[in-house]
């Protein structure tokens, strides 16, 4: 390098409301005072040095001169000699010698970053004798913190002995949470010292580049809060000094003032880093200025990798836990699935075990529309599932309240946490766990507000005051952790696949009973019929005809059963209904069929009114199989002795057909499913016995097929099933 007359280097710029979050704290241009630095090149090159070196070496260094005639000590030279032969990928870890200059001690510091060589000065104020002392008392903490069996009192033995062993007035262990803020989980202190333990400290007090640096360079110390900064100086074009590892780096303004602003006259901070983030802080303060030895703070540094070892051990195990009570509830639940007729009863009956493996309060299954509740009312039940997505891919997870959709926030009550699991979605499947709002008080160490002008000027500054300021956070539940989460989609897998082998067996089963009545059934029941038309001829003055028409009755509606369950095959497996469409007269065609009930239950009074011809597009054998449908069950569940009402006018371009019956209305738990096949509510119905809950749903595919849609509503204590359909021009 070619010698030039040094300069102070580049500072860094001025930080305000709008830059704080890039203020380059790594190369701050300045050291603390109570210590002096030398950088050197990769080649081992003078490229500049603190403006205090000449109290350390004697004199300035020139700018390109070889370490080698810096006239350092011997064992200051071996140091850097050291560092440049183990450098790799241009670093090198720090190594540390002690010196005494002019009767002052000081330990050097020599490491390498980013292919440069810092030699760092620190003056000691203690022997080493004291410094060894400390080192003991260090490596008797390790044993008990080791045997700490819960983080909590981990922590609180921590401080307890960080405190013991370096002497600050104030040592307080922060936990991270998800957002970052910390909270003040266990503090040892001077007895007169207005106590932080419980107060939680926002993000936004350890900005990101600031984090960034905790987890690299993982102790920090501020010898003196009101320090005067020493600058560096080096060539004018030289490129800023990384100092993220440098003992000495002189610190952020802003963070000098929030230290006054709390009237701490020295710190330092032990991170705990765990998996690579960063978990917590050993934060000590002290009310005046304070050194402690760079070897003692090694220690210390050395405690934090233990406390997080530690840390890891006990979150793995409580993981490990959580795992095996996972898995046991997963293996339980899939083995009553396989045998369980119902999945629902299943999943409730096991419960208990998925509440306890989820951290959950209440749990929610559904299936074809059925929802069952554990711990939460009916209603809201059905309302939460009802605000699932109609084609889930994946678990739906919701933490605060703000995540619910607006309509059905009013309504959640308590509840605020939500892992929806969705195990079967071509029927509805949903298996969803609920998590109560966690109202927290909050102490927080100060108003959180950073936005004032401070002794700087017009810039941001942190808060004056640090007593506790307390808020109550509502609206949240305790966040799903990755543990459960993890669980969670295992479960997921487990009754897919449970759903699955269900569903095949299920089809399976369907093929067979499709071929035998398809195929053994239809033949049988064509000749029975058959019979009963021939016996209903050959009356000859007995019972015969009316035993035939009986054999006539039971057969068709046999067949109609048989053609029921063909249609349900064909619309499961994807496949249309095979309509012909044509223009047909609705209003003919409705009467022709009301005209056939008339003549088959005359007890009954059908009221068909009409306003003259409908044309739609349509295959007249399907949809007058929608309107008997309506019909049959105008009849069968209709309050005995009422009219029932046939109505068809248009309506904006459609043809609406209306067929009720005088009844209450239908309870809305029924109602989501009523154009489900199989309905509970259908099968058993004493008042139709042969019913298997199809006709609804085939009739609804029917329509669609027509490009139409069938609803249901109540009115005027009548059930009314409306049909609308597109209006052709009249052929």
């Amino acid at each position: 390098m070619k010698s030039s007359t040094p300069v102070p280097m580049a500072a860094p710029q001025r930080v305000d409301l709008h830059n704080c979050a890039d203020e380059p704290i790594h190369i701050p241009g300045t050291i603390q005072p109570h210590g002096a630095l030398i950088f050197l090149s990769s080649a081992g090159l003078v490229e500049g040095w603190s403006a205090n070196i000449a109290t350390v070496i004697g004199s300035a260094p020139a700018l390109g001169q070889p370490f080698g005639a810096l006239g350092l000590p011997q064992p200051v030279t071996a140091l850097i000699q050291e560092c440049y032969d183990t450098m790799a990928e241009g670093e090198s870890p720090a190594t540390v010698t002690a010196l005494d200059v002019d009767g002052r001690e000081y330990d050097c510091i020599v490491h390498a970053h980013l292919g440069r060589v810092l030699v760092e000065f620190e003056a000691r104020d203690v022997g080493m004798g004291e410094v060894a002392h400390f080192a003991i008392k260090a490596h008797s903490t390790i044993d008990r913190l080791r045997r700490q069996r819960t983080i909590d009192d981990l922590l609180q033995t921590a401080v307890r002995q960080v405190r013991d062993v370096t002497g600050f007035d104030r040592v307080m262990a922060y936990r991270f949470r998800a957002d970052d803020s910390g909270d003040v989980v266990a503090e040892a202190r001077r007895d007169d010292l207005v106590p932080y333990l419980g107060q939680r400290y926002p993000a936004g007090d350890i900005p990101p580049q600031a984090r960034r640096l905790y987890v690299l360079n993982t102790l920090r110390m501020i010898a003196d809060v009101g320090y005067t900064p020493v600058p560096l100086v080096g060539a004018p074009d030289a490129t800023p000094l990384d100092m993220s590892f440098a003992v000495l780096r002189s610190v952020s303004p802003i963070h000098v003032e929030y230290l006054q602003n709390m009237g701490v006259g020295a710190s330092m901070s032990v991170s705990i880093v765990v998996g690579g983030r960063l978990w917590g802080l050993i934060a000590c303060h002290h009310m005046g200025p304070k050194r402690v030895p760079y070897s003692v703070r090694m220690a210390a540094d050395v405690l934090a990798q233990v406390i997080a070892s530690t840390v890891q051990g006990i979150e793995a195990r409580e993981e490990a836990g959580l795992v095996e009570c996972a898995a046991r509830v997963r293996t339980s639940l899939v083995e009553s699935l396989l045998l369980e007729d119902d999945p629902l009863e299943a999943l409730v009956h096991h419960g208990d075990g998925l509440l306890e493996s989820t951290h959950a309060q209440a749990l929610l299954v559904s299936q074809y529309g059925r929802v069952v509740c554990r711990g939460v009312d009916q209603a809201l039940g059905d309302a939460i599932v009802a605000s699932l997505p109609a084609e889930p891919h994946h678990i739906v997870v919701r933490t605060c309240v703000t995540e619910w959709p607006a309509a059905l926030q009013p309504l959640l009550g308590k509840w605020a946490g939500m892992l929806a699991l969705p195990f079967d979605p071509h029927t509805g499947g949903w298996c969803v766990l609920l998590r109560a709002e966690q109202i927290e008080e909050v102490a927080w160490g100060g108003k959180p507000d950073k936005s004032q002008a401070g002794p700087l000027g017009e810039r941001l500054t942190p808060r004056g005051s640090f007593d506790a300021w307390h808020e109550t956070v509502r609206g949240c539940a305790r966040p799903w952790e990755d543990g459960v989460l993890q669980h969670a989609r295992m479960l997921l897998g487990e009754l897919a696949r449970v759903s699955n082998a269900r569903r095949a067996q299920t089809e399976a089963t369907r093929a067979q009973l499709l071929a035998m009545l398809g195929h053994d059934l239809r033949d049988p029941l064509n000749s029975i019929n058959m019979a009963g038309m021939v016996l209903e001829r050959t009356d000859g003055g007995s019972n015969k005809g009316t035993l035939g028409k009986r054999i006539q009755s039971s057969s068709n509606r046999m067949q109609r059963m048989i053609g029921q369950v063909l249609d349900m095959s064909r619309i499961d497996r994807g496949m249309s209904l095979g309509v012909e469409l044509q223009p047909v007269d609705l209003a003919a065609l409705a009467g022709d069929l009301v005209e056939e009930a008339r003549l088959a239950y005359p007890t009954i009074v059908y009221d068909l009114q009409t306003t003259g011809p409908a044309f739609v597009l349509a295959d007249a054998g399907r949809l007058g199989q929608v309107i008997s449908n309506l019909l049959s069950n105008a009849r069968h569940h209709g309050e005995p002795n009422q009219p029932i009402t046939i109505r068809l006018a248009p309506h904006d371009g459609l043809a609406v057909l209306d067929i009720a019956n005088a009844g209450a209305p239908i309870p809305a738990e029924t109602e989501s499913a009523l154009f489900n096949p199989f309905k509970r509510s259908s099968l058993n119905n004493p008042r139709n016995r042969t019913g298997m809950g199809l006709g609804l749903y085939i009739a609804q595919q029917i329509v669609r097929e027509h490009e139409g849609e069938i609803a249901y509503r109540h009115e005027d204590g009548k059930v009314v099933f409306s049909v609308r359909l597109p209006l052709v021009p009249n052929p």
